[in-house]
């Protein structure tokens, strides 16, 4: 099947209230793994942390997947169903992301490593990972490794492509970044096809900005049904909305809030409200991924790794002075009442 028609795109979307969430990851998960797993899903915390986001007045959330764990696919699947049924007891209808360029290379099922402390996402792991990604661009790659891939983005589509639980799906979060490159653009580009075969009734996307190299954004742009974006640059949120606007089809910004460099809520969501761009900041609960620690900490990961600075799980979770991102601490408290407040009456 054929990529949405701008007709067909704009009036799926004018059928939803303005999109308001979050970049949802359970605060007792370090990464997209440690929260689907049989012996770490936590599905307490993922009610009451979800519950909150609710309680704010978002009504979706973004939500990451990882191939791996189509390895047991009925056990994923279990889970997956029993987080959607949260999610829409919640009046909560997620984005779900397949693939992911972003921070460590190599992931691997089983116990995921502890937090390194004040790291940002010192433990989130690539899907599929950099050496499966070159592998497959270079032609190297098994022939079981690539029917895999295949068999994961087909299967967890073909799963749910008429369930109404699902807002959109989100087929390859940032391809290019953490050194990845442009060799991304193999598996961008079978992704997209895989998806185009099963023709899921929801709408399909890859970021265009927040994506790296020419092709692989035009890639995106060209068969892309809902046009989505991340920026965390104040100067950049409007003049961004207005150019990716000129596309004609809708637009939500699926990454943004970074308190460092101006884009908090007071100042988006009046922006993102007067445009009508739905808009998912990132993080909710500051946990094991540690993602109200700025970026800069990353480049202090393997030294601190080497002196053993792990986060165990009885002890808290540090705090700098101001969060990057995140909204909530575990016992249900505001890093900033009023930003909570704000969020509040803008959305009701």
């Amino acid at each position: 099947m054929n990529r949405w028609s701008q007709d067909k795109a704009n009036s799926w979307y004018e059928k939803q209230e303005w999109l308001v969430g979050c970049n949802f990851l359970p605060s007792t998960a370090i990464n997209q793994l440690e929260m689907f797993q049989d012996d770490t899903f936590d599905i307490e915390t993922i009610k009451r942390e979800i519950s909150w986001a609710s309680d704010l007045g978002f009504n979706s959330l973004r939500i990451y997947l990882h191939d791996l764990l189509w390895e047991n696919k009925k056990s994923f699947t279990a889970k997956l169903d029993n987080l959607l049924d949260i999610c829409i007891a919640e009046n909560i209808k997620p984005i779900l992301v397949l693939f992911d360029d972003c921070h460590r290379a190599y992931p691997k099922l089983g116990t995921q490593p502890k937090p390194v402390r004040g790291v940002h996402n010192s433990g989130w792991k690539q899907s599929p990972g950099m050496k499966v990604v070159h592998d497959l661009f270079d032609d190297s790659l098994s022939e079981k490794e690539s029917s895999d891939l295949s068999a994961y983005v087909r299967g967890v589509l073909d799963s749910y492509a008429d369930d109404e639980r699902i807002l959109m799906w989100d087929l390859y979060n940032e391809p290019g970044q953490f050194g990845v490159g442009e060799k991304s653009i193999k598996l961008l580009d079978l992704t997209w096809k895989w998806a185009r075969e099963v023709n899921p009734s929801q709408p399909l996307t890859s970021c265009l900005d927040g994506s790296v190299g020419d092709d692989i954004i035009q890639l995106n742009l060209d068969n892309s049904d809902v046009i989505t974006f991340h920026t965390y640059e104040k100067d950049k949120l409007e003049p961004t909305i207005k150019r990716l606007k000129k596309t004609q089809r809708p637009v939500i910004c699926t990454e943004y809030m970074a308190r460092q460099f101006g884009t908090n809520f007071q100042f988006c969501l009046p922006i993102f409200k007067k445009y009508n761009v739905g808009c998912f900041n990132w993080g909710l609960v500051a946990g094991k991924s540690q993602t109200h620690f700025g970026w800069e900490t990353i480049i202090n990961l393997h030294d601190l790794k080497q002196k053993g600075e792990f986060i165990e799980d009885e002890e808290d979770i540090p705090e700098p002075e101001i969060w990057f991102h995140d909204i909530y601490r575990k016992n249900g408290s505001a890093f900033d009442e009023e930003e909570v407040n704000f969020i509040k009456k803008i959305l009701s």
